[in-house]
């Protein structure tokens, strides 16, 4: 009883978050102009966008079981794929469920257990994390004057001006920034046997192991190739789907592919925000994002990141309700052959 009502108040909290974020996001935007904007939408490229999603998913599956077979596992292709939809369902529940739903939901379907599962996911999370920064050095580099300009103005300012009205002074961030990271570095080494007792320090300790095990892993691989080749394949995706929807609004349509790599990267800040599916924050950041780099209007940017970010999320919850659904038919299937023989 006690577990369910602190789930309860974590989703309502987290919808709270969302909502403030949603105000936020489209507080000043003139909704008459919004909604002429998108009266004249080409949903031929949203289309496109989800096409792109889907091979984005199925792709994502073949790459989860590549870093399970090392384990000495060979799960389907069908329940790998089935569970990381039902994962990404539950994300729209909690932030990060999925992660657990779709480790749990495999493990049960292919008997795996769900702690080596939970180390193929910190790998993948690692490896799509090297693919964004990456990415955002390709923009830094190629456009420094645009996109340079963005991130420091719009991410990194708004957290140095508070630390200066603090502290008074910007020298002050960039000392407790490094002093920060070689105190804890310092008392983490010198603690470490009395840090031990402590259940968050071994899960955080656990994790690290993880990532070490996993890029092992990787190592072992036998199809290290197919592997590499999924993971910059799943990232192009991404940005194909995130470009092709300027397309459907005329006044983005001089967008190019670099373009799509920057909304890429700033919607993928906001997704990952502390909210359910990147709700409110995805919006703001990638709205301002269009007003600040590119000189668009509010109402304009606001369009796309509705066009972007609504789309792919009925999709996600779409393919995610029919793979539940499937599993939950297949495993009663199941069950009544068993009662049968």
């Amino acid at each position: 009883m006690k577990k369910t009502v602190v789930q309860i108040l974590k989703i309502a909290a987290f919808l709270a978050l969302g909502i403030l974020l949603l105000y936020f996001a489209f507080r000043g935007v003139a909704f008459d102009e919004l909604a002429r904007t998108l009266q004249k939408v080409n949903f031929w490229w949203i289309g496109l966008s989800l096409l792109f999603a889907c091979i984005s998913f199925f792709s994502r599956a073949r790459r989860w079981m590549l870093l399970i077979e090392p384990l000495g596992f060979k799960p389907s292709f069908k329940n790998t794929y089935h569970s990381l939809m039902v994962g990404y369902l539950s994300n729209y529940a909690l932030p990060r469920l999925g992660e657990v739903t779709r480790c749990v939901t495999l493990g049960n379907r292919e008997k795996i257990p769900v702690d080596s599962l939970f180390g193929t996911v910190i790998v993948e999370r690692v490896v799509d994390l090297l693919m964004l920064m990456l990415i955002l050095l390709i923009l830094l580099f190629s456009w420094m004057d645009k996109f340079g300009a963005f991130f420091g103005e719009q991410v990194m300012r708004p957290i140095q001006q508070k630390f200066i009205e603090i502290f008074g002074g910007a020298w002050v961030f960039w000392v407790i920034v490094v002093g920060s990271l070689i105190l804890i570095v310092l008392l983490i080494y010198l603690f470490r046997k009395k840090l031990a007792r402590f259940s968050l320090f071994r899960k955080v300790k656990g994790i690290l192991k993880g990532i070490l095990d996993g890029l092992k892993t990787i190592y072992r691989m036998k199809r290290k190739w197919e592997f590499l080749f999924h993971s910059v394949f799943i990232w192009f995706l991404y940005i194909l789907m995130t470009w092709v929807v300027v397309f459907a609004l005329e006044e983005l349509s001089g967008l190019s592919f670099i373009d799509g790599m920057f909304l890429l990267v700033i919607g993928g800040l906001g997704m990952s925000a502390p909210v359910t599916a990147g709700f409110g924050a995805y919006h703001w950041i990638t709205s301002r994002g269009l007003m600040f780099v590119y000189d668009f209007s509010l109402e304009t940017g606001s369009a796309y990141a509705i066009l972007a970010h609504e789309s792919n999320s009925l999709l996600t919850i779409l393919l995610g309700a029919t793979s539940y659904t499937l599993l939950m038919l297949s495993r009663k299937k199941i069950n009544s052959s068993k009662h049968e023989s």
